[in-house]
């Protein structure tokens, strides 16, 4: 029997088990979720920053976030199903102020038996699916959600799943997983599924329906249920006796959205922003458990763990260009220790022309932090970023450094009165921040008393996990033009949330925005660097602005503030030198064709899922990424490649992935940059001011 016609007649039986299939007792909500409702719609029009009201426009919005929200993937409805929905779309706003729900149940019933049919004829048919599928035969699969639209019929659903299957299978052939392998993988993923599917309740479809409203008027504004703390897709932090990971749920999988400053998974240094995680496994050899499609609260169960416990996980790189691209990590479980996370300093030796070097002090900030409750008891020792700073920079110009880099890099923010007092030891008075809540009224916070400060050269370094108070240290440094900024554009998280009680669980909502004293605000947009350099981060993955619905970038009145320096006059030039020399640095261009490879690779929307061409696919990307490490190897005057086996240290996967976050390499090169800009800012300064100041005879 052909393949086609294998398909066809298991496509006929799965119709019939569609038809015939038991209909699950629908779930409905409680009176108490009807009260809740009611409540959340009240503070979301009254305290939320957005002031938007509940209106039929919200609500037609509202009903396609919360069928996005189920069913994303489009793989479960039918056009009919999205058609008998529309009956709902103007309704919603009328409805759920008093207390009625009936919409998001009515919808989430269809969704669950939608689901649950489909997934018990998946684990029925995938045996003879499997043995059907012609891996030679050319045809292609939208990987990109977007590019589908609803399925017609349930044929045409079929064949969306036919595809949908075999590119699985294929991914995980390609990563030589053996033929009777590959069919218990997939039985356990989707049996796994299945059972989760069954243990749905009504908490569970109020979530998803509530969070399918508050995500409209921010990402950073959801619900939480009283049964779980985090939503589906709400970040999660394993920081305790973890790995130090925040996790959020993308489609099917488990994404990593930022790594905990000191934590295990950040000083093993492999697990990367953007990786999603498709298995987990317990100590040195324990099985790996396929997680994809799993619940987000139950993949950090499998995660979390005892101190000194390993964990390995088994991801695909966040510039992977398929699915069957794996690297497994092995991470050691412990808990972020505060002194961890504290300032550290160095010195670098910037060349300084062909026989002389300047010192200059770079100081490495992980996180904005204080030990409230040791300051609280009037430990005179209590830790801080500001205290430990400021000894740094003593320490640091006793070296004699002539300049600091202040390297702000996966800092994701803190203590807001730190960030405050941080500015406070580079200014010598001056507001740091305006702060406007959902009242409009604004308020400032900064250093208040003039004091000492260091008025020495300063770069500040950023890149795309700089954020929050982050991003208002390095906004005051521009704005005051204290500092030069260099890096890449920071995240752009500008909001503040509080935290509501409700009948039933909570509502964490954006009530304040942070302005700069510019008048700029830092939400959407970030902090723009005065020099730019390669982004290691998609900003289309990680960044306020890959999140739907995100609040925009306004302005407020600026406030008057002094300008410590001329910058605007500096800037140009230092950006010329810094083009002239980074084109000239092997190392720099590396960085700069594996960042563009990735970029490339972030492109393939839709994958072949004919073997041969998808094998050919993978070895154009190893000869592309082998040539770019060969043109640093003569660059550099070292021999090069004939393969990446001859490099122990540089896996195959490094070769497919095009992988851009090389650890301390890329690191390393750009904070070399940061110091070679201070530098020539500083020599330019003294050139000024020797011209200025000619000798007396």
């Amino acid at each position: 029997m052909s393949a086609n016609r294998s398909w066809l007649r298991t496509g006929l039986a799965l119709a019939a088990l569609l038809a015939t299939a038991p209909v699950a007792a629908k779930l409905w909500y409680t009176d108490s979720q009807s009260e809740t409702a009611a409540e959340l719609v009240e503070q979301l029009e009254e305290r939320h920053y957005a002031k938007l009201e509940y209106d039929d426009e919200v609500s037609s919005s509202h009903l396609d976030n919360y069928i996005d929200s189920l069913d994303g993937g489009r793989m479960y409805f039918t056009r009919d199903d999205i058609e008998a929905f529309e009956q709902y779309r103007y309704l919603m706003d009328d409805a759920l102020p008093r207390g009625r729900l009936d919409a998001g149940f009515e919808i989430f019933n269809r969704f669950e038996e939608r689901l649950t049919t489909r997934l018990e004829g998946v684990v029925e048919s995938l045996p003879e699916l499997h043995s059907a599928m012609d891996f030679s035969r050319d045809e292609t699969y939208a990987i990109d959600p977007e590019l589908r639209d609803w399925a017609a019929d349930e044929a045409a659903l079929d064949e969306r799943w036919r595809k949908h299957l075999k590119n699985q299978a294929l991914s995980l052939r390609l990563a030589d997983k053996d033929e009777d392998d590959i069919v218990d993988t997939l039985l356990k993923r989707y049996r796994t599924q299945l059972t989760r599917v069954r243990q749905y309740n009504a908490q569970d479809v109020f979530q998803v329906y509530a969070n399918a409203l508050t995500e409209l008027y921010d990402p950073h504004t959801n619900y939480f249920s009283p049964r779980r703390k985090e939503n589906f897709d709400i970040n999660m932090s394993l920081s305790l006796e973890g790995i130090g990971a925040v996790l959020q749920l993308e489609d099917e999988y488990t994404k990593v959205s930022r790594l905990v400053a000191a934590g295990p998974a950040d000083k093993q240094g492999e697990l990367k922003p953007a990786d999603r995680i498709i298995a987990v496994g317990q100590g040195d050899s324990g099985a790996l458990v396929d997680v994809i499609g799993w619940r987000l609260d139950e993949v950090v169960d499998l995660i979390r763990g005892p101190k000194g416990s390993t964990v390995r996980l088994s991801v695909i790189p966040a510039d992977a260009p398929s699915t069957e691209v794996h690297k497994e990590i092995q991470i050691v479980r412990n808990t972020v220790k505060l002194e961890e996370q504290s300032a550290q300093s160095r010195v670098l030796e910037v060349p300084a022309g062909e026989d002389s070097t300047i010192k200059v002090g770079v100081i490495s900030i992980p996180a904005f932090y204080i030990d409230f409750e040791a300051m609280r008891r009037g430990d005179d020792n209590y830790k801080s970023t500001t205290r430990d700073v400021r000894r740094l920079l003593g320490e640091l110009e006793a070296e004699g450094v002539e300049g600091i880099v202040v390297d702000l890099r996966n800092n994701g923010g803190g203590s807001l009165q730190e960030a405050n007092e941080l500015t406070g030891l580079f200014i010598e008075y001056g507001p740091t921040v305006q702060i406007r809540h959902s009242s409009r009224r604004v308020w400032r916070d900064g250093k208040r008393l003039r004091s000492s400060y260091y008025d020495g050269p300063l770069v500040v370094l950023i890149n795309r996990l700089s954020a929050s108070a982050s991003e208002i240290f390095a906004g005051a440094i521009q704005d005051y033009e204290r500092g030069i900024i260099v890096g890449d554009r920071s995240f752009g998280k500008g909001t503040v949330q509080t935290l509501v009680p409700l009948t039933e669980g909570q509502l964490k909502i954006t009530e304040s925005k942070f302005y700069r004293i510019s008048g700029d605000s830092t939400q959407h947009r970030g902090v723009v660097p005065d020099i730019t350099f390669p982004s290691l981060y998609d900003p289309e993955d990680i960044g306020e602005s890959a999140l739907e619905h995100a609040l925009s970038w306004d302005q407020i009145n600026p406030v008057r503030h002094r300008r410590y320096g001329d910058l605007d006059q500096l800037i140009p030039e230092l950006s010329a030198l810094f083009q002239e020399r980074s084109a000239g640095d092997p190392d720099f261009n590396f960085l700069v064709d594996r960042v563009a490879l990735a970029d490339e690779n972030d492109d393939i929307k839709v994958v072949s899922l004919n073997e041969e061409t998808r094998r050919a696919e993978r070895e154009a990307r190893k000869a592309r990424a082998l040539a770019i490490e060969n043109k640093r190897r003569e660059a550099l005057g070292e021999e090069p490649l004939t393969s990446f086996d001859e490099e122990p240290d540089d896996e195959e996967t490094l070769a497919e992935a095009g992988d851009t976050e090389d650890g301390e390499e890329a690191e390393d090169v750009l904070l070399d940059e940061a110091g070679n800009i201070l530098v020539d800012a500083l020599l330019m300064r003294k050139q000024a001011y020797a011209i200025r100041s000619p000798e007396k005879d």
